[in-house]
């Protein structure tokens, strides 16, 4: 995101919606008027979007790879050439009952990076990858971000893109339900490595209860678990057949 420094008249309305809190005041030839830091912001378009500037003085300019990585990964408008869906991940568990992507015996585990409102450089995303990958997880194809790891065995991501920054990121995997406290392990050790926030997400089946068995052994093991979620009432059709 840029600001006309010639149209811009400093009243300050556009800073109170930035994300990563890039814009900051400085002064040319007396005038003093809104810039943006480019290094920090992540090209998400809030600010544009809330139709505050009174003269019109934001613009979205269009990035070559690998800036624009920061926007189809930010701006939930921003579609990716690779889903053809905006947003930072995928239908995951949205569309289960009719993709069926998510089978019995299976978790869904996703690793949020950069959320809630905090943002996250890729080497610090590559550090989370790389740990998952160790343990020899399945990242889900579909998923934009897995399309920057360029060995899926060592979790090493795209070399040009190390210098960009996201709102936030969507680590997508699939693993055996019994893989889910070593997995769980892993993220939480590799968090303490890392200058940035994430959330974990689980997704599982429910079992002939009504329950899911992905979120009951994360309980057993002393992770907390959300009030929060979602919920696919299988209201899809064609429904996915049982494999």
């Amino acid at each position: 995101m840029k600001i006309d420094s010639q149209k811009c008249v400093g009243c300050g309305r556009c800073q109170h919606y930035c994300t990563m809190g890039a814009i900051y005041f400085r002064q040319t030839m007396g005038k003093v008027h809104a810039a943006v830091n480019e290094e920090e912001c992540v090209d998400c378009g809030v600010c544009e979007r809330a139709k505050v500037c009174p003269v019109d003085a934001l613009y979205q300019p269009i990035h070559d790879w690998p800036r624009s990585i920061r926007g189809t990964f930010s701006n939930p408008l921003a579609e990716h050439k690779e889903t053809k869906v905006p947003g930072r991940g995928t239908e995951e568990m949205k569309t289960n009952d009719v993709t069926g992507r998510y089978r019995p015996g299976f978790v869904g585990l996703a690793v949020e990076m950069g959320r809630p409102g905090t943002g996250a450089k890729m080497p610090e995303i590559e550090k989370v990858v790389m740990a998952l990958a160790a343990l020899g997880v399945e990242f889900e194809t579909k998923n934009p971000l897995t399309s920057l790891i360029v060995d899926r065995k060592t979790g090493k991501m795209h070399p040009e893109a190390m210098n960009e920054k996201v709102l936030s990121a969507i680590i997508e995997m699939l693993i055996p339900l019994d893989q889910v406290p070593r997995v769980l392990q892993a993220v939480k050790k590799v968090a303490a490595e890392i200058n940035t926030v994430f959330s974990v997400d689980l997704t599982s089946r429910a079992d002939e209860n009504g329950l899911s068995p992905g979120a009951l052994l994360a309980a057993e093991h002393g992770y907390k678990i959300s009030i929060n979620g979602k919920t696919n009432l299988g209201l899809g059709r064609p429904l996915a057949r049982e494999v």
